[in-house]
């Protein structure tokens, strides 16, 4: 298995002090630049959440163009696209050009979502459940008909004046490969099962909506075993991939101290909270010297079983801070995650 390293970037922005992102332009201008270091530094992703109705990075794909087209190697990614938002049409149009633009390199996490701001925001979008489904049903809904016609599938009937003939029309822009690049943001078990057998990739987070008392990472190994369990009995014929996702800040100057020093004791462990109206499980964050991240990163029993680590940067911090730990995260920490 080869192991890869990227960056996993909210895109915060606020004008208060000490934020060096303090508008909404300089979250965007920034992420991109960050990409660009990370490729320079030998990382092997870029990737942003997505979030609504917040000071967060919300349309992903001319961001994600944008990366494609000042990088040449870097994979580019989102964690997660909350599918009840999207026109899975219009959607499918948007990252086949984003995919395009990058020669291939996009690596697209979509899922239910997880809470936002606004309630039931995807209702203000235009989007409402049907009668007897959910959100997370409309969500999956929408994930359906995106795969489809990404892979070429009819969307629409030709105009037989226009064409002279009368037959299904895909979408345009498609990218060749992009189905396959597919990741479902799973926060359970169950979930992973249910992606496996749909044929996606698997994007484990932070947290997990469940908590059957084990620490996380033991949690989050159980379920990337039960995914690729269930994608051997579907009978895929690829290999699926699978990502999972730390807060890892490595203490090397006494700038990322004065930042963060006192958080290794404080978030050190697992916690467990209400989310949803259930228990969840979140994972602890890796605080420290270089060689102690590393060795405990090292018994993460998710970590070494997944095939890439999405690393969450402060990025209201700025570039060059970022490029700094992620240059001793590649440099100090990688090798010891398999």
């Amino acid at each position: 298995m080869v192991k890869r390293i990227g960056f996993l970037s909210f895109g915060h922005w606020q004008p208060i002090p000490g934020s060096v992102a303090r508008t909404a332009r300089d979250a965007l201008v920034q992420t991109i630049e960050l990409a660009v270091a990370a490729e320079k530094l030998g990382l092997d992703g870029a990737f942003v959440r997505v979030h609504h109705f917040a000071r967060q990075l919300a349309s992903p794909f001319p961001l994600l163009a944008a990366m494609g087209a000042r990088t040449n190697r870097i994979e580019l990614g989102t964690a997660v696209i909350d599918m009840r938002y999207e026109n899975p049409l219009y959607m499918a149009e948007d990252a086949a050009a984003a995919d395009l633009i990058s020669d291939g390199r996009l690596q697209l996490g979509v899922s239910r979502g997880s809470p936002e701001t606004a309630m039931r925001g995807y209702e203000s979008f235009g989007f409402v459940p049907a009668d007897g489904e959910t959100d997370a049903d409309m969500a999956r809904r929408h994930t359906e008909v995106f795969r489809a016609v990404i892979a070429g599938a009819g969307a629409a009937m030709s105009n037989p004046e226009m064409t002279g003939v009368e037959q299904p029309l895909a979408i345009e822009p498609r990218s060749p490969g992009l189905s396959e690049r597919i990741w479902w943001g799973a926060g359970s078990r169950a979930t992973a099962v249910w992606t496996a057998n749909q044929g996606m990739n698997l994007m484990s987070s932070t947290l997990l909506t469940e908590d059957t008392g084990v620490p996380f990472d033991q949690l989050q190994a159980e379920q990337i075993r039960m995914f690729r369990d269930a994608w051997r009995e579907a009978g895929h014929e690829r290999e699926p991939r699978v990502s999972v996702s730390r807060s890892v800040i490595p203490i090397i100057d006494d700038e990322t101290r004065r930042y963060f020093g006192a958080r290794g004791e404080v978030e050190s462990r697992d916690q467990v909270g209400h989310l949803d109206g259930g228990l969840a499980r979140f994972g602890r964050s890796f605080v420290g010297e270089p060689d102690k991240i590393a060795a405990e990163l090292a018994q993460d029993e998710a970590v070494q079983l997944a095939d890439t680590v999405l690393v969450t940067v402060p990025n209201q911090l700025g570039v060059d801070f970022n490029a700094k730990i992620l240059d001793s995260i590649n440099r100090d920490i990688k090798p010891s995650l398999g």
